[in-house]
């Protein structure tokens, strides 16, 4: 009989198989690192565990809508998707939680995580973003610039492959891009009038992963706009798609689906973290497995409910907590604030296909003298999308019945255009994620605790993003304006992001440069707990590349002998 610990020993542990997971099990393999990566759900791979994907509405049993005592028992994962996407969505009334206030935590248990079902769009952050905490004094200070992440940011995109349009705006950097998906003729005016009207703003075609071209061997988009189902063409960048099958490739990858991670394992007289503990998910045997460098990309929330979890004598408060920073400062961008309005023109005028995605306008508020503000600090992006009301709306908004009444519904209605905001959340302390030992999950782990809520600068920046978006539809000459305004529950917008944050400081953050813990220094932590502000702009580019940057300097330091 082999060595149990030998057998179960490895180069490099990963904790997570999302967007960062998948990117770090990628770049470890690829640098010759026999690594085993965890995944608490099951197993699906790439375009064999599509199901939904080929399938017309008419073919589910409620036409795509989930029923009232599904939406009663998992009101979060109907909320997030319907009956073609609800597979990649985990159960709620399944893994429970605890809201001191309402939060929306949004999860995908499986190999793949929310890679299979993410928002795609991706931008680069600033060094108005990175240099915001100490401009301001509110969190501390990031340890990198972009001038550290310009290359990692190159790096991914040139392998995920991102459609977009340089700019050359100062705020929102421009990266190496696909040709962008074109703006249809309502988007197109709208933008037009933005920047006739507006010098501190623009309205530009969405960056996203979704390919307009075929790219590395995926792709391209086929302009169905069902990507919450997985996508069958490879048309946008998931874990499945791209990283995990590049990891496979390389003879390096073990990957375990079904294996939620208890606790980060320590070793006192080294210092170092030696492994993680995990149960199977449905036989719960509890296996040991161990490596020099470990990886956490579980996401924000559940790394911090496992670094709280990973106790011990040394580390009373979670592993590597003495600042007592681990599960602080989570952010979330909010949401709930925009408008839609209608427009009286280009009647002959249509566009073909389903677009998966629409216009953004960065941040134009706080960047200078000219655009500051009394009543808040930093700033939102706008995200918009643009179309021709089809029978859905139509058929809500016409009078009558019978055959004239279905001669009115397919014919297109007025074109309709949304805009809504997406702003940043300061780093507060008070939100936080904690564990409540006194209440267990079916696999005995502590219930996960949310406190969180927006204070006065969120409110006030939304008053604000709400003023605009009416200025600008009245601007382009649009009419019927109907505005909402209302703050969403934190993680509405699925970005959670803090908790685990980079800094200089041990004293007051957790993580390093590299994104490496400072008291335990073989544990590295990239996903979105990693970050130290929430910016504005959607954050997975950013996971993706300070991921890139953490396996090459983490297995330079093993080389070194320094882990």
């Amino acid at each position: 009989m082999g060595d149990p610990r030998k057998d179960h020993t490895f180069d490099a542990i990963v904790v997570g198989s999302g967007i960062s997971g998948g990117w770090a099990a990628k770049e470890l393999c690829e640098k010759g690192l026999r690594t085993l990566v965890l995944e608490r759900g099951r197993n699906v791979v790439h375009i064999r565990d599509y199901p939904t994907a080929p399938l017309n509405p008419w073919d589910f049993e409620y036409r795509l809508n989930n029923t009232e005592k599904e939406k009663e028992r998992d009101p979060i994962r109907t909320a997030y998707g319907d009956a073609g996407s609800t597979l990649f969505f985990v159960k709620d009334s399944e893994h429970p939680y605890i809201q001191e206030k309402p939060f929306t935590w949004v999860r995908g248990y499986q190999v793949g995580g929310r890679s299979l079902t993410w928002g795609r769009q991706s931008y680069r952050l600033s060094d108005l973003d990175f240099e915001a905490n100490l401009r301001d004094s509110h969190g501390v200070d990031w340890p990198v610039r972009y001038k550290d992440l310009a290359p990692w940011y190159d790096y991914v995109e040139s392998y995920i492959g991102v459609s977009g349009q340089k700019e050359n705006w100062p705020w929102l950097p421009d990266g190496n891009f696909l040709p962008p998906m074109e703006m249809n003729c309502i988007e197109d005016h709208f933008s037009k009038s933005v920047r006739g009207h507006f010098t501190d703003r623009i309205v530009t075609p969405a960056r996203t992963t979704n390919l307009s071209r075929g790219w590395n061997g995926r792709g391209p988009c086929q302009y169905r706009n069902l990507c919450s189902r997985g996508c069958p063409f490879a048309g946008y960048f998931s874990s499945n798609a791209a990283t995990l099958p590049a990891a496979a490739a390389t003879g390096k990858l073990t990957l375990q689906p079904d294996s939620i991670v208890l606790e980060v394992l320590y070793d006192e007289q080294k210092n170092r973290a030696s492994g993680v503990r995990v149960m199977d998910a449905h036989t719960r045997a509890v296996t040991e497995y161990y490596a020099p460098i470990i990886f956490l990309n579980a996401s924000t929330i559940a790394t911090a409910a496992l670094l709280l979890n990973s106790t011990s004598r040394r580390w009373p408060q979670g592993l590597g907590n003495s600042s007592d920073q681990v599960g602080r400062n989570l952010m979330d961008h909010f949401t709930g604030t925009g408008a839609e309005a209608e427009f009286d023109g280009m009647k002959d005028e249509y566009y073909y296909g389903r677009k998966p995605i629409g216009v953004y306008v960065p941040r134009y508020r706080n960047v200078n003298p000219a655009s500051a503000r009394k009543d808040y600090i930093r700033g939102f992006g706008l995200q918009g999308k643009g179309g021709r009301a089809e029978w859905r709306e139509n058929s809500a908004r016409l009078p009558g019945f019978g055959q004239d009444f279905k001669k009115q519904l397919v014919r297109p209605g007025p074109w309709i255009m949304w805009l809504g905001g997406w702003g940043e959340t300061l780093p507060y302390s008070d939100n936080r994620v904690t564990l409540d030992s006194s209440r267990k999950d079916s696999w005995g782990l502590p219930l996960v605790k949310i406190d969180f809520q927006y204070h006065d600068n969120e409110k006030n920046m939304s008053k604000d993003i709400l003023a605009d978006i009416q200025e600008m539809f009245s601007t382009a000459g649009f009419t019927n304006i109907r505005p909402y305004s209302y703050l969403q529950p934190g993680g509405t917008a699925v970005h959670e992001m803090g908790t685990v944050r980079m800094g200089r400081d041990p004293k007051t953050s957790v993580l390093n440069g590299f994104n490496q813990m400072h008291e335990v220094k073989n544990v590295f932590i990239t996903d979105g707990s990693c970050m130290t502000s929430s910016a504005t702009a959607n954050p997975s580019l950013t996971y993706m590349a300070l991921t890139a940057r953490a396996c090459d300097y983490a297995v330079t330091e093993l080389k070194k002998g320094n882990l």
